[in-house]
């Protein structure tokens, strides 16, 4: 059996680990670190949490293959771990205040025209730089897609919480893109 990191299929790479092969826990590590490495440092500050938070999603990864069911794809099953993974991470080490209604309806949605003109790696960057809190929220909604109750429902926090930290983080990235097209210029 070749074992070159594209010929083996999922399915025999899943049975391979849950019999115990070394070689095919290497392989599915080599197959898909590299994409989940880019979601931990999205939700990372920094490249040495993004390796943390690395580590404990493929021990979830692996503790876990006999759960995942064929029901989509593996590697979104992978991706959901790394996601929870991450937010577990956040939730130790930081604390959300709740916001209020009308705190919440005095943040603005600004135009994210300013977004289009900048490179993908500055982008990340500078979403990279926000708080815990606001990058969190942020990669939820805006990366992954999940809505703000179902943020909500995860991070422990009401739903007008997770509205607040999206329109605060659009807010301040907004406005350090326009700061650093305003210094390119």
């Amino acid at each position: 059996m070749n074992t070159g990191n594209h010929t083996v299929s999922d399915s025999d790479l899943i049975r391979g680990c849950l019999d115990g092969d070394y070689k095919m826990q290497e392989l599915l590590y080599q197959r898909f670190s590299p994409k989940m490495y880019a979601v931990c440092l999205r939700y990372s500050g920094n490249a040495e949490d993004a390796q943390d938070i690395l580590q404990e999603g493929f021990i979830k990864v692996y503790k876990n293959l006999n759960k995942f069911r064929s029901e989509g794809s593996f590697e979104g099953w992978i991706r959901r771990i790394f996601v929870n993974t991450a937010i577990e991470h956040y939730r130790k080490s930081v604390h959300m205040y709740p916001v209020t209604e009308s705190q919440e309806r005095t943040m603005e949605d600004k135009d994210w025209s300013a977004f289009d003109k900048l490179a993908m790696k500055d982008l990340v960057k500078i979403i990279r730089d926000l708080s815990p809190g606001y990058r969190t929220v942020f990669n939820l909604y805006v990366v992954e897609g999940y809505t703000h109750r179902e943020i909500a429902d995860m991070m422990g926090i009401s739903e007008g919480t997770s509205k607040s930290q999206l329109a605060r983080a659009k807010t301040i990235l907004q406005n350090v893109i326009l700061k650093q097209l305003k210094q390119k210029h």
